[in-house]
């Protein structure tokens, strides 16, 4: 099983090794993300505030300031407790037993503003890219895009689930067969609060060790039901109803 997840912008801010882009997997896009990195450590010590503000997504002085470095100086975390959104909130991967890290650590691809993709157990700094910013006129989605499409379809040779807003799509889309999920409450389809069911969906695909689609769909999980399962070219979409 492989699970993709999309990022959060907001981060951790801590780190316990140092920055070896070299250590990330997918070793072949390392000469972009040198070059992505680059770009972006120019913009963020130049001090021309604005530009950092638009690039961050942020409007206050005092919010940008934790991110004024050299990342490549930075401390790291694995990337799957780096990022702090909902669907990491209720992941809740440190209180995860063992196994079940594990098992988010050797299944989960995130997909990154700026490394591209990476696996939960990559290292990385804290940083801060704002979902479809370009790092001076690059749009950082369609460089990726360039690579992605051959690397991932080879690498994913087991049954995919894919947990990521439809924006990453612009990094990739699966060519092999792939699960999505779509969420309801009262017949009506939830958006935001998506993040968080596919968090608490992938902490039970951890803790109850998912091999395939086959056990995913048997798989019972608090609150959700299954309502629907619809069949499209290359795309299954598990289709829950929201109980409580």
């Amino acid at each position: 099983m492989k699970i993709l997840l999309a990022p959060s912008e907001t981060k951790r801010s801590s780190g316990d090794r140092a920055f070896d882009i070299t250590k990330l997997s997918f070793e072949t896009l390392t000469p972009i993300r040198e070059e992505l990195i680059s770009i972006y450590t120019k913009i963020v010590t130049s001090k021309d505030i604005p530009k950092i503000k638009k690039l961050f997504g942020l409007k206050k002085d005092s919010d940008i300031e934790p991110f004024l470095v050299d990342i490549n100086k930075e401390p790291t975390l694995k990337a799957i407790q780096r990022y702090t959104g909902v669907a990491f909130d209720y992941l809740d991967y440190t209180s995860l037993e063992s196994n079940a890290q594990k098992y988010v650590d050797n299944n989960v691809i995130l997909f990154s503003n700026l490394f591209g993709v990476l696996k939960a157990n990559d290292y990385i700094p804290n940083y801060r890219v704002k979902q479809g910013e370009m790092l001076q006129d690059i749009k950082i989605d369609q460089i990726y895009k360039k690579e992605l499409s051959s690397i991932l379809d080879e690498y994913l040779d087991e049954d995919i689930i894919d947990l990521r807003a439809t924006y990453y799509n612009k990094f990739y889309k699966p060519s092999k067969r792939y699960t999505t999920l779509k969420f309801l409450k009262d017949d009506k389809v939830v958006s935001h609060w998506a993040k968080a069911y596919r968090g608490k969906v992938l902490r039970a695909l951890a803790i109850n060790d998912i091999k395939t689609i086959d056990e995913f769909l048997k798989l019972p999980i608090e609150g959700l039901f299954i309502k629907e399962v619809q069949e499209s070219k290359n795309k299954t979409e598990i289709i829950y109803t929201i109980e409580g």
